[in-house]
């Protein structure tokens, strides 16, 4: 069965590539014909409630002007890169190959790390056609000021503008910059821009979500969103301009207490491959193993374990070669980890687990003339943003797993 997913999954890779021969054929002529503008912001970690919590009048006035959900869902593993792509390319990790932050791709043998400059930037890890390479290849000039895939040509293409990911940016020069890119000529001005912030993820991770000082941060980056809206509203193209406010997931707190050591119940040297990464981990036990582990670890209280293939369907994972042979899940709170429990690892705030739990869910706000005014839509997954932007944007989709029709209601 293994090797049939893989040869599945070099089928995949080898109709990325004829494709993008195709595509290399094609002429590129810039189209300005559809008169609409996108801004798509991302801020980290942004969990459904914390608007709630504090003074936010500038998330207040979009959600006035415009749209508020009640909350967007994350794929499984929640977690900021395979999100964020999932955000571009409305595929579920599972379909586009970032099943993870950090993984071990069988198919190619290499090791693929979001702090691995040359993995990151390297096409091959990425599956799925971004937003913004739908609009390259339909003609639509795109920016990224930071996207999880922007930095790696995929199917041999880049936004026409896009930044290498530096966290020292500061927040302010990132919306001077996208400010800047609508303000171009018009036939090199952006129609669809992404761009990130990587607060108050970063925070929390330190604080935990429940902190004065993620409520501080909040009110911060309402605050940029203040001096963001107001800029926008001085373009000339203002009254063409989309604008959505959202994240890849959300956090949650952990502690010391709620740490199960997997040294209690598997011997390592059972394992072939396996990353520390909590609260979820993918293992690939040495031959013969894998019974043997998942028998004993399928009775140990607050966490789940899967041979791959065999997740809940809800999950949408665990069929890619990428996600090796068994996936290990820590509960609501508890993390996994080999040893003592660090306090580095174990005090804070996290994310990655189930995408059903609420902690994990996160935000979606939008403005502009193709949103209702004034309008609170229910619940989606964030594999629906790249059919509700293609709409707008009026772009012929790639084949997503997201579908429109949990999100048309929102548009007028």
């Amino acid at each position: 069965m293994k090797h049939t997913n893989i040869f599945k999954y070099l089928i995949v890779l080898l109709g990325s590539a004829v494709l993008l021969t195709f595509g290399q054929c094609q002429p590129d002529q810039r189209n300005q014909d559809h008169d609409a503008y996108l801004v798509m912001l991302s801020m980290d970690g942004f969990r459904w409630d914390y608007a709630d919590r504090v003074h936010t009048p500038n998330l207040d006035r979009i959600a006035q002007n415009g749209v508020k959900a009640e909350y967007v869902m994350p794929a499984f593993p929640s977690n900021t890169f395979p999100n964020h792509y999932t955000m571009a390319t409305g595929l579920y990790p599972d379909n586009h190959g970032l099943v993870n932050n950090n993984f071990y791709c069988e198919e190619l043998d290499m090791v693929y790390s979001m702090r691995n400059r040359e993995a990151v930037e390297n096409g091959i890890f990425y599956g799925g056609e971004p937003i913004w390479v739908t609009a390259e290849k339909q003609g639509m000039t795109s920016a990224s000021y930071f996207w999880v895939g922007s930095e790696a040509p995929i199917q041999g293409m880049q936004p026409t503008y896009w930044k290498e990911y530096n966290t020292s940016d500061p927040f302010a020069a990132r919306i001077d910059t996208v400010v800047s890119w609508l303000q171009l000529p018009l036939e090199q001005r952006p129609q669809l821009i992404t761009f990130y912030f990587n607060e108050p993820d970063g925070l929390s991770h330190q604080t935990g979500p429940d902190s004065p000082e993620i409520d501080a941060m909040v009110e911060e980056l309402d605050s940029l969103l203040g001096v963001m809206l107001d800029k926008f509203a001085a373009l000339p193209v203002a009254d063409k301009l989309n604008l959505i406010v959202t994240s890849d997931h959300g956090m949650t707190e952990v502690t010391m207490e709620k740490y199960i050591d997997l040294e209690e119940y598997v011997d390592r040297d059972w394992l072939d491959i396996a990353f520390r990464s909590t609260p979820m981990m993918m293992w690939r036990p040495e031959e013969g193993m894998t019974d043997s582990i998942y028998n004993i670890l399928k009775d140990v209280d607050h966490l789940s374990v899967w041979k791959t293939g065999e997740l809940p369907e809800r999950l949408n994972f665990g069929h890619n070669p990428r996600t090796l042979d068994m996936v290990v899940l820590a509960d609501s709170a508890w993390s996994l980890g080999w040893g003592e429990p660090s306090e580095y690892f174990n005090t804070g705030g996290a994310h990655g687990w189930d995408n059903a739990n609420k902690d994990m869910h996160t935000i979606f706000y939008a403005q502009g003339p193709a949103f209702k005014s004034n309008h609170t839509h229910p619940p989606f997954e964030l594999v629906d943003l790249y059919p509700l932007i293609a709409r707008i944007m009026g772009l012929e989709p790639a084949p997503v797993d997201g579908k429109i029709e949990r999100v048309e209601g929102m548009l007028n």
